[in-house]
């Protein structure tokens, strides 16, 4: 386990539970231009895609200890098929001690989702499933007007103790449906599958926070993270997160657009007035509990 090494007081391997190394070339080549925009080293993206040691290197200088690979199935809008969670469980595989993987099903087309949340959980030791509503173009309570897959996976999820990830907040990426990204939605899925574990991945940044903000406080099953969020926002959007530090986890969302570095934005976050004990919560025990039962 690597120790952060940015500031003193923090003795403990930190936790990046939202970052993405993807199988680039799946993606349609309109996304594919948007991510390469202003990104002079893109082909270093592409290299850390083959190499997950790459990337391990890069933690290490950050001062991260574990991170959560994110990827799922979006063929419309992004151009991932089910296979993506094949690249993710492949990449995890040999460095389990350092990071874990985020699988996905098609919440509108998948033929079997029983059987493939089977595959990825049980056999392919896929530790999150992550639904993005806005790219997969579908409400997260969509079960209410007679969509099957979805309480498939939850109950699944459910059953097994493993989280599901929701995207909450807006996107750039065209064709995608930003209204899916209301975290209100989210409040039916958490009436409804009680025992269900829930991470509003972005906290709703940035035109509903405040919602993202009550369902963790309204619902013990649900957390929110920070991912995407820049530091220096979180006083105004989340003026008592010390308050729900049992509640929140520590992400980046890197290299999405507008994160530097996972190294930048850790140390950005470390500037805020955050009690040590909320700190420690946020930045490892509670991506422990959800993600390492």
């Amino acid at each position: 386990m690597v120790a952060l090494r940015l500031q003193p007081s923090l003795d403990y391997g930190v936790i990046d539970i939202h970052i993405h190394v993807a199988p680039w070339e799946m993606m349609h080549a309109p996304i594919l231009a948007q991510m390469q925009k202003n990104r002079q080293h893109f082909e270093f993206l592409t290299s850390i895609a083959r190499d997950a040691g790459r990337l391990i290197g890069i933690m290490d200088e950050a001062g991260i200890a574990r991170a959560g690979i994110i990827n799922y199935v979006a063929p419309e809008i992004m151009g991932f098929t089910f296979e993506a969670n094949r690249f993710s469980a492949d990449y995890v595989k040999q460095h389990r001690d350092r990071l874990f993987a985020h699988g996905s099903i098609d919440p509108i087309h998948s033929k079997d989702p029983e059987g493939e949340l089977s595959l990825l959980l049980d056999e392919w030791g896929i530790a999150a499933i992550k639904i993005h509503p806005p790219h997969q173009g579908i409400a997260p309570n969509a079960y209410l007007e007679g969509n099957t897959i979805l309480p498939t996976v939850y109950e699944g999820c459910s059953r097994r103790g493993v989280p599901v990830v929701l995207h909450t907040g807006t996107t750039i990426f065209k064709g995608a449906r930003i209204k899916y990204g209301d975290p209100i939605l989210i409040d039916d899925v958490a009436c409804d599958f009680p025992d269900l574990k829930i991470v509003l991945a972005h906290a709703g940044r940035p035109l509903w926070t405040e919602t993202a903000r009550f369902l963790v406080k309204r619902h013990p099953h649900v957390y929110m993270d920070l991912s995407g969020i820049p530091p220096q926002r979180i006083p105004r959007w989340f003026p008592d997160l010390d308050r729900l530090a049992d509640k929140v986890l520590w992400g980046t969302d890197w290299p999405g657009p507008g994160v530097p570095d996972m190294g930048t934005n850790l140390r950005a976050f470390l500037k805020q007035d955050l009690d040590q004990t909320s700190l420690r919560r946020m930045l490892r025990d509670n991506a422990l509990k959800l993600f390492y039962p």
